[in-house]
């Protein structure tokens, strides 16, 4: 996901035609998965998977100590156990397809439901198996990875299941948090996702819902602007009772999980989940909040005498410039300009984005019940990603179409790693979407030499970074301060919204005026409950990407090879195996500073466009 952008683009008439029509946008083919919600062959798969699962455990169960004696063996039962994991990865992800394409659709709600329901069952034969693997004795199974080709294969995912270990529980407790999580925070999470797809808002007599609202907070009109912000404020508002919950309920059944596991710090299971230290988080968050008055306070400042204002209104802070022409973007145009940059970097790239164009792997349309926002997801090995968007012809959704183009990028690349290997930590998974947008703007800017074409260009690329870094540095800290406040007590609606307050109010600075509304906008932000803590992986992503990037212009050749064969590479490396043939170390203070330094010396090039 990620936040509106300014862009002018500059075309030739025939362009000009392509972009009046936004009626003809993709909709993807989810056959590739399953034909349908009653196909035969999804039932066939889900029977057999169940049938394969009992086996397994029958064959495995109680006995992997046994296999230690033979690697290939043990080699052996780990890529029957992947098999299993591409096998339900399908099916769950056919699903979730399914379901977001239109939410509020009850056969689609109740496939998903059933699906959820068969897939935790199923799996449940198999948790036994990465808990007995990390009882294995560690001298017994390093001698039999070394003796054993196949089972070295396995050794990065081996080694990540046994970071794990001091937070495991007892097999019993493990299968029981194991099932009773669909009734649990996936529970939850699913009655946000209804509630806000189902939430509307109404703007000049018209119910809009959420993704159509918040697209007007990008109009040109600032009255427009004002009405959007208004209307989410009061639905928002209507609707505090039951998000209120859904984030007290979520926070406190997290904080039953931490202390069961062991876990210290409110944040410290995702740091884990994300192979990254604390200290490097940390190190991050201290970097962007020192560098608030330097960053955000000094462009909104600078955004505020654009539009003759002391202070930005809140619902202003993505506003397009006053001095650019608004025109929509046609899903043609923004297709070639964002090929057109992957092609200029790498032509492997541009061949692979093409194929999600080309086989349909594209969800596009605004429609009644969709998921707002926009996402890749990487379903399993065996198939490939599909990417949903709502394109809407803005400047910032070619830019969103770049960065989860990248996404799909990596996770093809990284497919090759196999089911249980492919995934990437969330704070490398943004690597190769911010590289996107990051091509996709400076093939873009090398086109532009009009001054205030030039000035909304980069004032949207420095907007779209302050809502990566600092926005997200802020979200990441409301998180703390929430689950942090949770572990002392209950929290009402208005000490969730003052806490959200006290950090946007320090990240945003005094050029922009928080109104009215403004102080339950908290209540729409999906990662916190889905994933807490997402958040900072967006920071982290950028920090990493301006950093990579100015190795990009000044190395020769050899770095797209190197940057491509990161991207293969999966969740089989750390992130300081994957940054040091570039010569880059996050683990270093100066690290995160030579990024921001990048959205500094963008910022630095508005202020000299001033005089021109």
């Amino acid at each position: 996901m990620v936040s509106p952008v300014s862009v002018q683009i500059l075309r030739s008439p025939a362009e000009q035609e392509r972009a009046k029509n936004l009626n003809a946008l993709p909709e993807w083919d989810l056959g590739d998965l399953y034909r349908g919600i009653k196909s035969t062959e999804l039932q066939a798969d889900l029977e057999k998977a169940r049938t394969d699962a009992a086996n397994f455990a029958d064959k495995y169960k109680s006995k992997l100590a046994d296999c230690l004696e033979d690697g290939l063996k043990l080699s052996e039962a780990i890529i029957s156990y992947e098999k299993l994991d591409d096998a339900l990865g399908k099916i769950i992800s056919f699903a979730m397809l399914v379901y977001t394409g239109n939410t509020v659709d009850p056969e689609r709600a109740r496939f998903f439901g059933d699906m959820q329901a068969a897939i935790t069952e199923i799996s449940s034969d198999l948790l036994f198996f990465t808990l007995e693997m990390n009882r294995l004795d560690d001298q017994a199974l390093e001698k039999a990875i070394v003796s054993c080709k196949a089972l070295e294969h396995y050794r990065p995912w081996i080694e990540d299941l046994r970071v794990e270990k001091p937070y495991q529980l007892d097999d019993q407790l493990e299968k029981l948090f194991h099932e009773k999580a669909m009734t649990g925070h996936a529970a939850w999470n699913r009655l946000f996702d209804d509630t806000i797809a189902g939430l509307r808002f109404e703007v000049d007599g018209e119910e809009l819902a959420l993704e159509q609202t918040l697209n007007l907070l990008v109009d040109r009109d600032e009255v427009c602007r004002r009405k959007a912000s208004e209307a989410m404020g009061k639905t928002f508002e209507k609707n505090l009772g039951i998000f209120s919950l859904v984030t007290n309920t979520l926070a406190k059944d997290k904080q039953i999980s931490d202390t069961w596991r062991g876990f210290t710090d409110v944040a410290d299971s995702r740091h884990l989940a994300n192979r990254v230290e604390g200290e490097v988080v940390n190190a991050l968050v201290a970097s962007v909040e020192q560098s608030f008055p330097k960053l955000s306070h000094r462009y909104y400042a600078l955004k505020s005498k654009w539009f003759g204002m002391e202070a930005l209104n809140h619902w202003d802070r993505n506003a397009p410039l006053p001095d650019v022409p608004a025109e929509k973007i046609g899903w043609e145009e923004a297709k070639h300009i964002v090929l057109d940059a992957y092609s200029g970097f790498a032509p492997e790239m541009a061949s692979i984005a093409q194929r999600f164009f080309d086989e349909n792997w594209i969800d596009a349309p605004v429609r009644k019940g969709k998921a707002p926002g926009a996402f890749a997801h990487p379903t399993v090995p065996s198939v490939h990603p599909y990417v949903l968007l709502n394109y809407q012809g803005k400047p910032r959704d070619v830019m969103t179409l770049a960065h989860e183009l990248g996404h799909g990028i990596h996770q093809v690349l990284a497919g090759e790693q196999g089911a249980l290997m492919a995934p990437t930590p969330l704070t490398l998974a943004e690597t190769a979407s911010v590289f996107g947008e990051m091509l996709t703007f400076k093939s873009l800017l090398a086109k532009t030499t009009n001054v205030a074409e030039r000035r909304a260009l980069i004032a949207g690329k420095v907007e779209d970074m302050l809502n990566t870094v600092v926005r997200q540095v802020a979200f990441y800290l409301y998180e703390r301060k929430v689950h942090n406040a949770r572990r002392i007590g209950e929290l009402t609606a208005n000490e969730i919204s003052k806490l959200w307050m006290s950090v946007q109010a320090d990240s945003l600075g005094p050029s922009v005026r928080l109104g009215p509304g403004y102080e339950n906008y908290w209540v729409y932000v999906p990662h916190f409950i889905h994933s807490p803590f997402y958040v900072y992986a967006y920071a982290f992503g950028d920090c990493l990407v301006n950093s990579l990037y100015a190795v990009y212009e000044q190395s020769g050749s050899g770095f797209e090879q190197k940057y491509m064969d990161m991207l293969r590479a999966g969740g089989t490396k750390h992130h300081k195996e994957l940054l040091a043939p570039f010569g880059l170390d996050a683990s270093k203070p100066d690290f995160w500073n030579q990024g921001l330094s990048v959205v500094e010396g963008l910022i630095d090039e508005l202020e000299a466009l001033e005089g021109q």
